[in-house]
């Protein structure tokens, strides 16, 4: 990837026009006066994507399903196929950020993409990636109050965790995290920061205890171990659903792109960030999967056990170690549903500023103390906690409701990278751009997002029951039926796309920072 090759039939972006990497200027070409505080240098823009991603908060989360679903061999392996399958989504995103660098980022790049139906294509991806990233949130919130509870069962024997201590705890970790983000985008880069090295360092730690501690290791050979407890007699199709394991903890990356209003040299900034973060997570994320697979003791037994990982941190290292590296776990979990919050509140308030939403005047305002958009903050928190709250009822209703996170948040991905392709050589990259290996690059992450899409709304247990059913089939029909239904009674008559506020020089005049 590279910031100066050409494409044929435009101009070399990076070398020829030192304007596009204006960030102002760059922004009011695409209509929009500055409001929000440029804070995230580079590494702040990849610590969001980076963040997001997770790897120690989406292998803990989803390792046990892994274990049943093909395990080691696709674990480790299917963890490296689908990271370069996921890069070539984060490449081909990354070039259509260095274009549009907005907050609106997938949404926003679809309307400017599309040749026709500019507001229909723009109304659904905004949508899409809404409900995605909403769902995201309460889904990571949910998970660190799961483990959180699992903390404390180790700390207190007698203390048994409930599904209604697991609603109240996920609420008020969103809540606080609503707190943080109110705050300057200052304070939301620090912890970014820390996040980054908490990640990093936390990976250290626990895979230096696995490998040097426990005085029994898997074999080498472990890795090629298959194991197909899903129910289904057919070893392939089990196996293809361990390939969730991966895509369920690489998604989120859009975080960089919808940081951009924020990011300083955005053109270049949000798709390195994007392409760094998932090339990072790729690698440490084999890393830890290496360290868990081989520290398996009785693998029926960890398989079985209600949170494998801690199963596996307990067999290995006694239950005292165990509870101070699910500290890292829990603090890893709370980052990422922080920077999930910070990403999804971007995207509220620039489809807010498009007049997208309902009461949009109140969503894309910013505060004047802090430059941040706080009602949009709090509409994502109110959204998230909505949610969470079927869990108080039944678990299956709140996994059938964040279950169209990862598949509503890739089909948005898909849809700008589909429009760039279908544009062909009318495209006019950014700075930051794939050359002659961009409609290859394009075509392989389109045809990567469907096929992982199709597997996310496959059954994924057997004998299918209301508690096993896969729900995302039908949570992701819902958000459809509601946007279409919207779309044809109200919204295409006042919501065209992305708007301009007025050319640059008009623009310039309404910055507020």
């Amino acid at each position: 990837m590279s910031e100066r090759i050409s494409v044929p039939g435009t101009p070399d972006a990076g070398a020829a026009d030192p304007s596009a990497l204006d960030d102002d200027a760059t922004l009011h070409a695409m209509g929009y006066p500055r409001k929000l505080t440029r804070r995230f240098q580079a590494f702040d823009n990849f610590a969001i994507s980076f963040t997001i991603i997770n790897i120690i908060s989406g292998i803990f989360s989803s390792f046990g399903f892994g274990m049943n679903a093909g395990g080691p061999r696709i674990l480790v392996f299917g963890w490296i196929g689908v990271s370069v399958m996921v890069l070539f989504v984060g490449a081909a995103m990354g070039e259509v950020a260095s274009a549009y660098p907005t907050s609106g980022a997938l949404y926003f790049s679809a309307g400017k993409l599309a040749r026709r139906h500019r507001g229909a294509w723009s109304w659904f991806t905004g949508w899409l990636n809404f409900v995605g990233q909403v769902g995201g949130t309460a889904a990571t919130g949910y998970a660190a109050a799961t483990f959180v509870q699992a903390f404390l069962a180790l700390q207190w024997t007698s203390y048994r965790p409930t599904t209604h201590q697991t609603v109240l705890i996920t609420a008020v970790i969103i809540v606080l995290q609503g707190l943080a983000n109110t705050y300057t985008v200052h304070l939301v880069a620090v912890l970014n920061r820390i996040s980054v090295w908490w990640l990093l360092i936390g990976l250290v730690v626990i895979v230096t205890a696995l490998v040097a501690v426990p005085d029994h290791h898997q074999p080498a050979s472990f890795v090629t171990h298959f194991a197909n407890n899903t129910g289904f007699t057919n070893g392939l199709y089990g196996g293809m659903l361990g390939l969730l394991v991966t895509s369920w903890t690489f998604t989120g990356f859009d975080g960089s792109f919808h940081m951009s209003e924020e990011t300083v040299r955005a053109t270049v900034n949000a798709p390195r960030g994007i392409v760094r973060a998932i090339g990072w997570s790729a690698l440490t994320g084999l890393i830890l999967m290496l360290a868990l697979v081989h520290s398996i003791g009785d693998y029926d037994k960890v398989a079985s056990a209600d949170a494998p990982p801690v199963r596996i941190l307990i067999d290995a290292l006694g239950t005292g170690a165990a509870e101070a590296l699910l500290l890292i776990v829990v603090g890893a979990m709370l980052f990422c549903g922080l920077a999930n919050l910070t990403s999804n509140t971007r995207q509220i308030f620039a489809f807010s500023r498009d007049g997208a939403m309902p009461g949009s005047r109140w969503w894309h305002s910013v505060s004047p103390r802090t430059r941040t958009p706080v009602k949009a903050v709090w509409l994502a928190v109110a959204c998230s906690v909505v949610l969470v709250l079927p869990g108080w009822w039944s678990h299956t209703a709140f996994t059938a409701i964040v279950s169209v996170n990862v598949v509503g948040l890739f089909l948005a991905y898909a849809v700008p990278i589909l429009l760039r392709l279908r544009l062909g050589g009318e495209f006019r990259p950014g700075p930051w751009h794939l050359g002659r290996w961009g409609r290859p690059v394009g075509v392989v992450a389109v045809t990567w997002i469907l096929l992982s899409s199709v597997l996310f709304m496959l059954p994924q247990a057997s004998p299918i029951t209301v508690d096993s059913f896969n729900y995302a089939p039908i949570a992701l029909a819902v958000v459809l039926i509601v946007a279409t239904v919207w779309w044809f009674a109200t919204a295409r008559r006042r919501f065209q796309g992305p708007v301009s506020y007025g050319g640059p020089d008009e623009v310039a005049a309404m910055d507020v920072v």
